[in-house]
């Protein structure tokens, strides 16, 4: 029976191993926290990502590695693919977790982006303000997610608060300015290539943030067919020159017509998430498929969808799980605010019959307004 180790052990580790279960997969998880969620699931090896003790024990009872999220750090990865094979290789990683590299690539292949400079010092900072404009967003090169490790500068008062506050960053993981976008719609292509160069996407979705982390995904997204065609065909272009084996997420912004990329995200992703029940095959047991080398799975959709994402702490079950098409995840972790901690997923036939059921678990949980933009996108 064949093994796939997961560095990290967090939620997208655990829906990897519940997905891989009916394939006859097992798992073994590294994490550096002995009560990573995944380890419910699957045995763990408990150790940092850089000892190599550690990693050596790992490697040595596994077939293949992958990772559940973008901060492993890429030496590591190295480390292990000379040891055993890790999917998606350690050059897409590296490339994923440095902002400034990954612009410069979407630039190279020809994906919009919006205007970008790198920032070492207080007088680059001023000098990329007065070539990019305002306003702007300053950004750790590496290690941000979900909102963290960015000072929005509104005005040219804000340059210096926005450097005390980063700036002593700068050293350890760089820092870059990049041009506010004032997009109309968040977007993200879900993707998986194989290890044949086989390419498949689930239909586009459109996200709902608030304060930086997810907070509802609707797919298929409601834009044009040339605007999706346009979407998947940069997620495939971005995989192709990566030579990218698993799931991936490419984060997009549409803004007047015209699609920017925002960011790569080398895992499978939470915008991914309703592919569990509203997809022939899910994004969890196609990333899987990808690393073992098996055919991939269809990515057509089994009509329309619409994840919530619960975060700090679950609210009540029932309100879901009482709908036609509801569907309850929980991470099994403890509540703290911030903390992911679980999530719905809601189907319809088609985007008629959704309206009403997100309507109710919104009123039901006092969640109107996570659920409220869903239903305008909806026609509700």
């Amino acid at each position: 029976m064949t093994t796939v180790g997961i560095l990290g052990g967090g939620q997208l580790a655990r829906m990897m191993a519940l997905a891989g279960a009916p394939l006859g997969v097992r798992f073994l998880v590294m994490d550096s926290a002995a009560d990573a969620c995944a380890g419910q699931f699957a045995p763990m090896v408990v150790g940092d990502y850089r000892d190599h003790a550690a990693l050596t024990e790992f490697a040595s009872r596994v077939d293949v590695a992958t990772f559940d999220f973008e901060n492993v750090p890429a030496e590591s990865a190295r480390w292990l693919s000379g040891r055993i094979d890790v999917y998606p290789n350690p050059h897409a990683l590296a490339i994923a977790q440095d902002r400034l590299a990954e612009k410069t690539l979407f630039g190279e292949l020809g994906i919009p982006v919006p205007p970008f400079a790198a920032v070492d010092s207080l007088q680059s900072l001023e000098a990329a303000v007065a070539r990019i404009g305002l306003p702007a967003i300053l950004k750790t090169r590496r290690l941000g997610y979900d909102g963290k490790g960015q000072f929005r500068i509104r005005s040219r008062s804000d340059v210096a608060g926005a450097w005390a506050a980063l700036g002593a960053q700068a050293p350890r993981v760089g820092l870059i300015l990049e041009g506010f976008v004032h997009f109309e719609r968040e977007l993200s292509v879900v993707a998986v290539r194989s290890r044949s160069g086989e390419f498949r996407a689930w239909p586009v979705t459109e996200n709902w943030h608030v304060d930086g982390v997810l907070s509802a995904s609707l797919a298929p997204a409601q834009v044009d067919e040339a605007i999706a065609q346009q979407a998947v065909a940069h997620a495939e272009r971005l995989a192709s020159a990566l030579d990218y084996v698993g799931v991936f997420a490419l984060e997009l912004f549409l803004r007047d017509g015209s699609l920017l990329a925002n960011e790569l995200a080398p895992r499978v992703h939470n915008s991914g998430h309703w592919t569990i029940e509203g997809s022939e095959t899910s994004q969890f047991e196609n990333h899987l498929r990808a690393v073992l080398g098996r055919p991939l799975g269809d990515t057509r959709m089994r009509g329309i969808a619409c994840m919530l994402n619960w975060v700090g702490e679950l609210p009540e079950a029932d309100a879901v799980l009482g709908e036609p098409g509801g569907h309850w995840h929980d991470y099994g972790k403890s509540p703290r605010d911030g903390r992911k901690v679980g999530h719905a997923t809601l189907c319809a036939d088609d985007a008629a019959l959704l309206g009403n059921p997100l309507r109710r678990v919104g009123q039901r949980l006092g969640r109107e307004e996570q659920v409220a933009p869903v239903i305008e996108r909806l026609g509700g």
